[in-house]
């Protein structure tokens, strides 16, 4: 009887595990299909083109033998690591205090504490250019610290959510053995969080060595990474060749760099019987209020000093302080093509309603081609992990390399987009694109399959069941979506660097380009664009946030 039943069982839940693919295949295919021509079309074209209309021999001879581009890779690769070890041992300390720590206000220190990785890397990059003296201008100094000023909510959310879980009976035991505090972290704490610190370096790694707004504002001309080579090389020099064999170059890096920061996170992984997330207590001795106490304000500088910073210069103009850069930005005469005040050739409202235009279509693409590859993927099951994993690939990529790719690709008959308006949000979109599947797919995969055999065995057929159950839910999930996919066009800048076009450019351009012109009132307009775009970046963000937490309401 028993075996009888346990055979039911067990085809039960096969028959449950199989209802998400019980829809026709032809509609399944019909999901996947936009999802498989856009990254094939927009992504393994272009990177395939880079790798073979412009590699060749001369080209890379160049790089071989040319000195300055060695010393542009190798200071890449040393502001990369020093950025990431830096940020690791700085985020060490919020990670500890909000994962074993309660007081009032943690919500917001938590919060405050990712805001630097939310804001787009331009306005980071200006935010420093405001703060920091005029001696570290154009300097390695100045992009390492803004690297680790933008990456920190990365060692926070990715070792402090382990760090809460752990164990503490193994550390309490090292200490009544008579191991020091100082030991007891390096060899009980920092050893089980090796696998998570490892995790996150590598995704830090990857942005600083990618990196490419914060290098063209704080690293000038004698600071180049590999990312701002690339670009002089291939719109300043012409020198297509040459940029391709980097991008190729950063490629294999990047790769080479990632594999081992994996091999490093297996090699530490452990097994551990995670503690329930009540483990945090309210600072009890005075060493303890002082280290929350010093911590919080801490983060409360280093986060708020930049911003204040930005806000501070917009209203700096040479004579004093005042309100003509952005009367200059936002005045009665915005429609007038003759202001003297602003630099010739770049309007800056326009770049404003530019960028809100573009992020428009950026996430609509996004959403339509997310939505339905999450729907694909959780339809095809084990199968779907291809389309998953393709769709990740421009994630690996940097933007630079893709608005290159998608420049040299389609540039000429019979695809000759150069001039075409959709360039920029196509390139926004393969960016934007994993987020939403990211999001969407979770939701997809908890859905219970017993609802959709339940709304089976009362007549519906697979297609109206799916379309019930399984499109009813992600709308929620597709909204949040849609508002990182527009937050995150609004930040872009590697890729537009490439397919602006005069009359075109989006804030992170006009901010770049003011910043870069001389003259106090056009530095103070830079700077009023780049506090636009934050906070019109907070609102995105916030909006998705209330998303968020009225659907874990609703849940």
């Amino acid at each position: 009887m028993d075996r009888h039943r346990g055979a039911v069982n067990s085809a039960a839940v096969r028959r449950h595990r199989r209802s998400p693919n019980r829809l026709p295949r032809a509609l399944v295919v019909g999901l996947a299909a936009p999802a498989l021509v856009f990254v094939a079309m927009f992504y393994a074209w272009p990177v395939v083109t880079l790798a073979t209309r412009s590699f060749t021999a001369e080209a890379v001879r160049t790089v071989l033998h040319d000195k300055a581009i060695h010393r542009v890779v190798w200071f890449t690769a040393w502001q990369a690591a020093l950025s990431t070890v830096l940020t690791v041992a700085v985020g060490l300390i919020p990670a500890y205090l909000l994962a074993r720590y309660e007081f009032v206000g943690r919500r917001s220190v938590t919060a405050l504490v990712t805001v630097p990785f939310v804001l787009p890397t331009v306005v980071v990059g200006a935010a420093f250019l405001a703060l920091l003296p005029d001696s570290l201008d154009q300097s390695a100094t100045a992009i390492v610290v803004a690297h680790v000023f933008f990456n920190i909510a990365i060692v926070v959310r990715g070792v402090g959510g382990l760090w809460e879980q752990l164990p503490t009976d193994l550390a309490a035991a090292a200490r009544t053995l008579g191991a020091s505090p100082a030991r007891t972290m390096r060899e009980i704490t920092l050893a089980l969080l090796a696998p998570a610190i490892y995790a996150s370096a590598s995704i830090v790694f990857l942005f600083s060595f990618t990196s490419f707004g914060v290098v063209r504002l704080l690293g000038g001309p004698a600071h180049p990474t590999l990312e701002v080579e690339i670009w002089q090389r291939a719109t300043r020099l012409g020198d297509v060749g040459v940029a391709a064999v980097l991008s190729v170059t950063q490629l294999i890096l990047l790769g080479v760099a990632v594999a081992w920061f994996a091999r490093m996170q297996t090699r530490h992984q452990r097994t551990l019987g995670l503690a329930p997330l009540t483990q945090r207590q309210r600072p009890r001795t005075r060493r303890q209020r002082v280290f929350v106490g010093f911590t919080i304000a801490s983060v409360v500088v280093a986060v708020g000093a930049p911003l204040v910073a930005l806000i501070e210069h917009s209203l700096r103009t040479g004579q004093g302080h005042s309100l003509a850069a952005w009367r200059a930005v936002f005045g009665n005469d915005v429609a007038n093509s003759n202001r003297p005040s602003l630099n010739p050739g770049l309007d800056a409202f326009a770049s404003i309603t530019a960028s809100l235009r573009i992020a428009v279509v950026a996430m609509l693409i996004s959403v339509v081609i997310g939505g339905c590859a999450s729907l694909a993927i959780t339809a095809l099951g084990r199968s779907g992990r291809l389309l998953d994993v393709g769709l990740m690939l421009p994630l690996a990529t940097s933007a630079v390399t893709i608005g290159f790719g998608l420049l040299i690709t389609f540039n000429s008959a019979p695809v000759d987009w150069r001039g075409s308006a959709l360039m920029i949000p196509l390139g926004h979109a393969l960016v934007a694109t994993p987020f939403v599947v990211r999001i969407v797919v979770p939701v997809l995969r908890a859905v219970d399959p017993r609802l959709r055999d339940a709304a089976a065995t009362l007549g519906a057929t697979p297609a109206r069941a799916w379309c019930t159950i399984d499109l009813r839910i992600t709308a929620r999930p597709l909204l949040t979506g849609a508002g990182f996919a527009f937050a995150i066009s609004l930040g872009e800048f590697g890729a537009t660097s490439f397919l602006t076009r005069h009359g075109r450019e989006t804030l992170p351009i006009a901010i770049e380009r003011l910043l870069n012109r001389p003259g106090a009132l056009l530095h103070a307009q830079g700077y009023v664009l780049a506090t636009v775009l934050a906070v019109l970046t907070f609102v995105v963000i916030a909006a998705v946030e209330a998303i968020r937490v009225e659907r874990r309401t609703h849940a």
